[in-house]
């Protein structure tokens, strides 16, 4: 079974609308949105829910008050400052123990939090695991491996051999969580700045978890000089562009209309670069 992470460095940079792309051209894959915190594949791929897991975050302290015998122990000792007379503020409490632990009536329980929801759904293009973290909700990386996880089982139990993963922007737990023990991750990246400095943070990553990464410039047309030095940078470091994709107005019309470009206009210049980057990619797996 082949993953395949597609990430950036920053948000907005066109991951989610080539990752869309990607599933219609991949022959029956799972699809992970593990961009779970701000959640967007969904409008693309319309997927109809098969399965709903609720996913349990921090735990939540509780004070029971027959017992409890208003020593102020707990209040003194929250770091969080989420106990006031007497009462655990839940947007506070970080679920950490501590209150309960110190407690000498063992007055404070914790209890499991419901911090959001994960699916498993249908697309046309293929199955699809998916969640979303309430506002305010933490383990963001924690609920993006119960999507992998999902999206794991759901190709063994079709006989799927790949998964197609919409990591989240960023390098941080979430996306950790997305690319470890993928076979590649492919940075989606823009010939700007800013998108040059977070794409190379993203190479790190990669570089410390061992996964062979790709690149892909995205709106290569807008800088010519910007995407000239990631061309430069990459072939200094032997990692290959497997796409380039200029930038065309035609996409913004695909996404309005909630449709992968590759489907909304195949024979657009878009589209054909994102059709010979996924041969590029599968010449490589």
């Amino acid at each position: 079974m082949r993953e395949i992470t597609i990430l950036s460095g920053k948000g907005g940079t066109g991951k989610t609308t080539i990752t869309a792309s990607f599933a219609v051209l991949a022959n029956n894959p799972v699809i992970a949105d593990c961009d779970v915190d701000a959640p967007d594949l969904h409008m693309l791929l319309h997927p109809k829910t098969l399965r709903t897991q609720e996913f349990t975050g921090p735990k939540l302290a509780e004070i029971d008050h027959e017992k409890c015998v208003e020593c102020s122990l707990c209040q003194k000792i929250c770091r969080f400052e989420a106990i006031t007379d007497f009462q655990i503020d839940p947007i506070l409490c970080e679920g950490c123990g501590t209150c309960a632990v110190i407690c000498p009536e063992t007055a404070i329980i914790l209890k499991d939090r419901i911090s959001g929801e994960a699916f498993i759904s249908e697309t046309k293009y293929g199955l699809m695991s998916h969640a979303f973290l309430f506002p305010g909700g933490a383990n963001s990386g924690k609920l993006v491996t119960l999507v992998r996880q999902n999206a794991k089982e759901a190709a063994e139990e079709n006989h799927c051999e790949l998964i197609l993963i919409d990591g989240s922007p960023g390098i941080g737990c979430p996306v950790i969580a997305s690319v470890t023990g993928v076979n590649m991750g492919v940075i989606v990246t823009e010939p700007t700045v800013s998108g040059i400095h977070d794409m190379k943070r993203v190479l790190e990553l990669l570089a410390h978890f061992d996964v062979r990464p790709f690149v892909c410039i995205n709106k290569c047309d807008l800088n010519q000089q910007n995407t000239k030095k990631i061309e430069r940078f990459c072939d200094k470091l032997n990692i290959n562009i497997v796409g380039r994709v200029p930038f065309n107005p035609i996409v913004t019309k695909a996404m309005v209309s909630e449709k992968p470009i590759v489907e909304y206009s195949p024979e657009s210049v878009v589209s054909q670069r994102i059709k010979e980057m996924w041969k590029n990619l599968l010449g490589r797996t």
